[in-house]
Parts: C-alpha cells; sequence; structure tokens
C-alpha cells in the first residue's frame, strides 16, 4: 500500500506562483513514477506532469509547458509541482499519484491517489 499526501494549494492572483507537495509512504522501495492531474468544475480530470523514479526524465501536458515544474526528493520521498506565471484556467483541484513501473499519463494507470489540494487563480 502506498499513501500519498498533499499540500501547497491556496489562492492566488494571475501571473503568481505556488508550489505543491506530495508527501509518499508506504512501500515505495522499488521503481516508481508520480504525477500530477488537475480536475476542474465540470470537467473531467486531466494529466499535468509525470516524473519517473530517478527523477531524469518528466513530461508536461501543453497547456502548462514551461509555467509548471515537477521534481521529486527520493530521499524523503517527495514529488513537488512548482507552479509560476499562473492563469486563472490553471484552478483546478490538484491530486497526486502514484504507480510502479514506467511512467503513464491516463487517469487509469494509477492505482493510487492523495486527496487533492485545491488551487484557485483570480483574475
Amino acid at each position: 500500500q502506498v499513501q500519498l499526501v498533499e499540500s501547497g494549494g491556496g489562492l492566488v492572483q494571475a501571473g503568481g506562483s505556488l508550489r505543491l507537495s506530495c508527501a509518499a509512504s508506504g512501500s515505495i522501495d522499488r521503481s516508481n513514477s508520480m504525477a500530477w492531474f488537475r480536475q476542474a468544475p465540470g470537467k473531467e480530470r486531466e494529466f499535468v506532469a509525470v516524473i519517473n523514479w530517478s527523477g531524469g526524465y518528466s513530461s508536461y501536458a501543453d497547456s502548462v509547458k514551461g509555467r509548471l515544474t515537477i521534481s521529486r526528493d527520493g530521499a524523503r520521498p517527495t514529488v513537488y509541482l512548482q507552479m509560476n506565471n499562473l492563469r486563472p484556467e490553471d484552478t483546478a483541484v490538484y491530486y497526486c499519484s502514484f504507480k510502479w513501473g514506467a511512467v503513464g499519463f491516463h487517469s487509469y494507470e494509477y492505482p493510487y491517489w492523495g486527496q487533492g489540494t485545491q488551487v484557485t487563480v483570480s483574475s
């Protein structure tokens, strides 16, 4: 079993920054990938960013490239999402997720999820 706890959401003005954190615990002592997804009201959950076990590979949705950065601290282990130049359309609940093995880009590939953290960007 793997447990994920997110933190760092909040209210910010357009152009501002936030940093989300996701602390993982449990049976995580082998190759895995972690990702961030988000879900806005009335919309489906969508992929935001993913990072592999070593942190040497990451990938982003086109809508966030150049503004959001995913990273991980293997010693803890914790995944971060640095969010810069935020836009109102980034408003959503952000979810951290975990899977064994290679990276995935679809929510159905991830068996473990955090509780979600609200990010609200005002115009």
